[in-house]
Formats: structure tokens, sequence, C-alpha cells
């Protein structure tokens, strides 16, 4: 389950069409499993959230995502995943990214300081209670965390991507960088559990190391962007080795524009 909210907080550097952060925005997801012999079983949520706050003095957006198991699977597997961001609301600069992840007996804390006058991100991270891990990495202009991703994704232009041709974005995780590597798939028309049909910018995307583009499976999980100009995810899925995982829109607020790409 943690990857799918590490790829969650991944969605969704390119040019800013659409605004990437909006205090006040909120957005809620449920997560389902499905299978051939299972009906569609929601498992968790995930709500990310953006407001404004200060860093050292300084005007930052801070951007937390949550997720949570539901109630009623908690005594089966217990999770409890906050991720936070703090972004210069002048440059659009992620600052600094924290993590704190507790799923069963398993406990992970890490966060990330950039600086990106040295072009380095700081690293430290720690899991259970094991001596602390630190890192400095070399920055690009594509090097981002998993929610920064999320949100930069967010301002791609359809019309400046080529259709099926490959794109590459770097994500900042734990002690290594990973590429995101997405094609677009072109416009589609989605439903969506209880919310009815949108229009939407649907991509294809795959994880993996920056090695070669050595992808550990090459399976490819796939998003569903309201094709508007507040471009927010209204679906993921990701296959697994039975089944599929699913994560959908179950409620927004605060959005900055009319939500023109749904369909009435």
């Amino acid at each position: 389950m943690r990857v799918l909210f590490t790829i969650l907080f991944t969605l969704l550097s390119l040019p800013l069409y659409a605004q990437l952060y909006n205090a006040g925005e909120r957005l809620d997801y449920r997560v389902a499993y499905k299978a051939k012999l299972v009906p569609n079983t929601e498992m968790a949520t995930v709500t990310v959230a953006t407001s404004l706050d200060t860093l050292k003095g300084r005007s930052v957006y801070r951007v937390t995502g949550i997720g949570k198991i539901m109630p009623e699977y908690r005594w089966f597997f217990n999770l409890e995943d906050r991720y936070d961001i703090l972004v210069d609301t002048l440059s659009k600069k992620t600052l600094r990214f924290e993590s704190d992840i507790h799923e069963g007996d398993y406990t992970f804390r890490s966060y990330y300081n950039y600086d990106w006058s040295k072009k380095i991100v700081n690293t430290w991270a720690q899991s259970r209670q094991r001596t602390p891990r630190t890192k400095s990495m070399a920055l690009t202009e594509q090097s981002m965390d998993p929610v920064s991703l999320y949100f930069n994704l967010r301002s791609i232009d359809a019309s400046t991507i080529k259709p099926g041709e490959n794109y590459n974005l770097e994500m900042v995780l734990e002690d290594t960088i990973k590429v995101l590597k997405y094609r677009l798939l072109g416009r589609e028309i989605c439903r969506v559990p209880q919310k009815g049909k949108f229009r939407t910018i649907k991509l294809a995307c795959t994880l993996g190391t920056s090695e070669g583009f050595s992808f550990t499976d090459g399976s490819e999980f796939f998003i569903w962007i309201t094709d508007d100009k507040n471009k927010f995810p209204v679906m993921l899925e990701s296959p697994i080795k039975i089944g599929s995982i699913r994560a959908y829109i179950s409620d927004f607020k605060g959005l900055k524009y009319p939500l023109d790409s749904k369909v009435r």
C-alpha cells in the first residue's frame, strides 16, 4: 500500500500552464482493490491539502498528504502515512520535504532540505530505531520529491507533448533519485465512482531507477487528470500481480477555477 501512496503523491520542471499550488485546495481520494473474483473494495483514503505557512520568515505553501487505512480494516493491517512539503510561494521551488510513515510495526521518518543555490539536496532517513542515514545528492531542475511531482505533473500542457512519446522527470526518494517516465495517451471520458464523468487527459507512467532507466518490473500505472485549468487527478490505476488498485476522487474543495471538465 505504501507504494500506491508514493505513486499517488508522485502524480501530478514544466512550464506553469495551470496553477501548481492554491491555498485552501483539498482533494480527497478513496483507494480500492479490485480483482476478477473480488468486487471493488474501498480500503483506504488519501487527502492532499494546501495551505499558507512560513519557513524562517519566508512565505511558503504547505502541502500535506495523508494516507490511512479505513477503520474496518485496521484489525488486519493498520497504516497511516503523512507527507509534507514546504514550497517557496515566489519561485515555486520545494524547500523541504518530510515524511512520517506508520505501517503495522514498521515506522519510517525522513526529511530532505533543498539547496537550490548549490543544486544539492541533503536527505535524512531513519526506519524503526536504526541509525539514521544521511546523504547529499546533486539536483537538476527536474529533481523533485513525490509530492512536488504530484503538483508539477498537473502543470502539463497537453498541446506541447506528443502522444506516445516518452518524457522523464526525476524523483528524490529516500537516498536515491528515481526516474518517472510518462507519456500522453490522449483525451478520454473517465467515469469516477459516485462522482460521474469527467473529460480528462490520460497519462501512462513508469517508475524506475536512474541507472540506464532500468525499470524494476516494467509495469505501468495510469493517471486521469481533469482537462480544464485545475488539472487535478480524478483517477489512478496501478495493476498488481492479482487485480489492480485504484485511487479515485471522492471530494474536492477550494478549486481555483471552475470545474469545466465535469460532464453534465
